[in-house]
């Protein structure tokens, strides 16, 4: 089956690095086909990628080398869920690590402006999941970190439950 939605992501002749960093990240990712221009356009020389189709754990994409018109904002982001620390610290250390930058409560940017939330389960689980009480102690905790980390989201469930 062939998904009938996909998600169209625009970059400024940048697609295809992109594309590829992006599959590095996360299991069941892999860049798809690249359709290079057949002729100079106003975005793409001759023989440039135009579009790059890839798949990002398990969902398809593609990336536009459409030019400089349009940028990313935080009114979009890509939310990965992850099962630990060592997962949060991998990703998070990846999208920043390689040119991006550190934002708020999980968030950061990748450096072609895409947002990402690199947010843990147990995040979820904590706030969504819990007493009232708990999930506020939580919720708070989190307002304060830049990338989450999850013994100190810990440490605030167990000083209200203690």
């Amino acid at each position: 089956m062939s998904d009938k939605i996909i998600p169209c992501l625009w970059y400024d002749g940048t697609a295809e690095e992109a594309a590829a960093f992006y599959v590095s990240l996360l299991p069941d990712s892999r860049v798809d086909a690249v359709h290079r221009s057949p002729a100079d356009n106003p975005s793409t020389r001759e023989g440039a990628a135009l579009v790059v189709e890839f798949t990002l754990a398990g969902r398809k994409y593609i990336g536009l080398n459409g030019g400089p018109h349009f940028k990313f904002n935080e009114a979009i982001s890509f939310q990965i869920q992850t099962d630990d620390q060592a997962e949060t610290d991998r990703l998070w250390n990846a999208i920043v690590g390689n040119g991006g930058e550190e934002s708020m409560c999980g968030w950061c940017k990748d450096k072609w402006g895409m947002s990402w939330q690199i947010t843990p389960r147990r995040l979820v689980e904590l706030t969504y999941g819990s007493d009232r009480k708990v999930a506020k102690a939580v919720f708070e905790a989190m307002m304060t970190m830049r990338k989450i980390d999850i013994a100190a989201l810990e440490a605030a469930r167990e000083a209200v439950v203690a």
